[in-house]
């Protein structure tokens, strides 16, 4: 089964039972015991063992603890324990209401949320975790849904973060590009320059911001999302009620303290956000033994490391201003483990996540895909374009970003080096920009589950509501492919892809919204 179409097998069960039934644990634990009998040619015994060696690999693995899941979980808890403090301290009914005097209007707040979540390109994972932190308590007072929250922070990181050099994202992919070029022999252009070149060729990430602009100004609400913002404004509720399973919430536990002020909610974020950054470079020094720059050191960082140090220092700084407080230890333990218990769904599904991620990497779906594009006899002038929609299926499957860009651009710089160099950067911005969408589409991509959770919306609503949003922009991106494959022209290519998803939000909101209108 291994490395051939059934290992697509599990992807699609799950993904179909994602959107019959809405109930994602139901889904990945479905695709799970696929896969599983897959590996195990349908033997139960060892299906029930493989089941068991996926889960505990998660925490544990060749003798030793597998210290950077467990600290990501960690962090989350953390993360929760915050959340609670911001809300019990009244330090985000504080911030909320000076807002309020200053965000008069629902676009303000979805302008000033968009604009807060491509400020903070750090790291993915950071991004999802604090701009839902900030900008919650203002969506909330415009009656702005939670799914569309989590659609803001979710296609405003990654897209932000893949092409931005000095993250995360940037740093992986300049150290994978540095390493590629020397194996294959590149010299006329270095990984930092090759990565700059690349930013206005990944087409998806570019069209993925400005359709979050689109839809925060002109409030483009499509599918899904049209019906939780009717909610939201009509009856102020922020989440569909037939959701039972939400993480991050606590506005029906804490009433706020009198005593809460701004600096309760802003101080903690700061201090999140430059402990956290210190830490990644720190981390990322210490790794190449004090020799690294910048970009070095983010290529080298530990990220989960360095967001626990963040969080501690965070919900350290939360609970001195609670002490501050009267009557502070009465609540103390009630807001940790309330703040514990708000991270369980989240924890739950990223757990699973995890699960059918090892089990589709067990069963090569990767390797299967990538020998589609190796053995595909096509003109190199379709290869962007058809690596394009590879790398997004390669993620949606498999769920990782990190992972498609591992698999696919050694994979790009092959058959870019033996059929058309002077498409070779097209070619790398293609895997980048699939590997993008495609974690957009999935429910089994961490930074989806934590999207959902900084927002504190509903998992699967976020999946759906994002949907049609990123298929309009994998569209266009497709079609900016097709044109540089052909013109070899970046800003040819660039104007038609940003020209096409002008015209379709534009026929979109005649087709749609205006039919909504005279139905309603």
């Amino acid at each position: 089964m291994e490395a051939t179409y059934w290992s697509l097998l599990p992807a699609i069960v799950m993904l179909i039972l994602v959107i019959v039934t809405r109930k994602v644990l139901i889904s990945i634990g479905t695709g799970i015991v696929v896969g599983a009998l897959l590996l195990n040619d349908f033997h139960i015994w060892g299906t029930i063992k493989e089941i068991w060696t996926v889960f505990y690999t998660i925490f544990y693995v060749d003798g030793a603890l597998e210290i950077g899941n467990i600290l990501l979980i960690l962090f989350l808890l953390f993360l929760g324990v915050l959340t609670a403090f911001l809300q019990a301290s009244g330090g985000a009914k504080a911030f909320g209401d000076w807002m309020l005097r200053r965000v008069k209007t629902r676009t303000g707040a979805e302008i000033m949320t968009v604009i807060t979540g491509l400020v903070i390109f750090i790291d993915d994972y950071f991004n999802s975790l604090a701009v839902g932190q900030i900008a919650r308590p203002v969506t909330d007072r415009q009656k702005i849904s939670r799914a569309k929250l989590a659609y803001y922070i979710d296609s405003s990181s990654a897209p932000v973060t893949v092409i931005a050099p000095i993250s995360s994202w940037g740093a992986y992919i300049i150290g994978l590009l540095g390493g590629l070029f020397v194996a294959n022999g590149i010299t006329d252009v270095q990984p930092m320059e090759a990565f700059i070149q690349m930013i206005p060729l990944n087409f998806y990430a570019i069209a993925s911001i400005i359709l979050v602009f689109i839809v925060a100004y002109f409030h483009f609400d499509i599918g899904s999302m049209y019906t939780h913002e009717k909610r939201a404004k009509e009856d102020g509720g922020l989440l569909d009620p037939k959701r039972n399973q939400v993480s991050g919430d606590l506005s029906d536990v804490f009433d706020p303290h009198k005593e809460g002020k701004i600096f309760h909610l802003i101080v903690p974020i700061i201090v999140l956000f430059v402990v956290t950054v210190i830490a990644m470079v720190g981390t990322g020094i210490m790794e190449t033994e004090g020799s690294a720059s910048i970009i070095d050191a983010f290529a080298n960082t530990n990220v989960n490391l360095s967001l626990i140090i963040g969080g501690i220092a965070a919900v350290l700084t939360s609970v001195i201003f609670h002490m501050q407080q009267s009557h502070p230890r009465s609540r103390l333990k009630q807001i940790f483990i309330e703040g514990f218990k708000t991270m369980i769904p989240a924890i739950n599904i990223l757990i699973l996540a995890w699960m059918i991620g090892a089990i589709i990497g067990e069963l090569e779906t990767g390797s299967y895909l990538a020998g589609v594009v190796n053995n595909a006899s096509v003109s190199s002038d379709f290869l962007p374009a058809i690596l394009f929609l590879i790398a997004g299926l390669m993620a949606l499957a498999t769920g990782s970003s990190w992972g498609t860009f591992g698999i696919m651009l050694p994979i790009a710089v092959e058959i870019m080096a033996n059929t058309d160099m002077t498409l070779l950067l097209p070619a790398l911005a293609a895997v980048l920009a699939g590997a993008v969408f495609g974690d957009h589409c999935t429910p089994i991509s961490d930074t989806t589950v934590l999207s959902a959770t900084g927002a504190g919306a509903h998992h699967i609503d976020h999946v759906l509501t994002q949907l049609p949003y990123a298929l309009i922009a994998a569209f266009t991106a497709f079609i900016g492919f097709c044109v540089i494959g052909f013109t070899h022209s970046v800003w040819i290519a660039l104007a038609v892809t940003i020209l096409l998803l002008a015209g379709i939000v534009w026929l979109t909101h005649l087709l749609f919204i205006r039919g909504k209108k005279k139905a309603s």
